[in-house]
């Protein structure tokens, strides 16, 4: 059983940030392995879209978590929350960010979106 973020001690066995990214980690690194030009090319797309420009890049990370609850992926989720932290953002902007996905998602986001927020906290607890 992973360690829950404060406030989380209720959730049972749930796996947020970090727990999700060691799980994920190995598996693609090996299709990495495969498709290394992909990967590359991959990268590359990511600093263009994050780099400061008119949004700044921890608004970008706000988006990409409001995008990644949408879309339910909990690998984006805990990438994003991550990169969310380190680029600054608060609890109070993050939970505005995930509320804008109750009003487009519905009851999914409200489970996604809690997932978000526990890897936002637990990333932010260990800064």
């Amino acid at each position: 059983m992973s360690e829950n973020p404060p406030g989380t001690e209720s959730i049972v066995d749930h796996r947020c940030g970090k727990a999700v990214q060691a799980e994920l980690r190995p598996l693609g690194r090996a299709l990495r392995r495969e498709i290394p030009d992909v990967y590359a090319a991959y990268k590359q797309l990511h600093e263009a879209v994050t780099a400061p420009g008119a949004l700044e890049p921890k608004v970008k990370e706000l988006i990409a978590v409001a995008v990644a609850v949408s879309e339910q992926c909990d690998g984006c989720i805990a990438s994003h929350t991550q990169a969310a932290v380190s680029r600054g953002a608060t609890p109070a902007e993050m939970a505005e960010a995930i509320g804008v996905t109750f009003l487009l998602c519905g009851g999914p986001a409200t489970v996604y979106g809690a997932r978000a927020f526990a890897a936002f906290m637990e990333y932010r607890e260990a800064q």
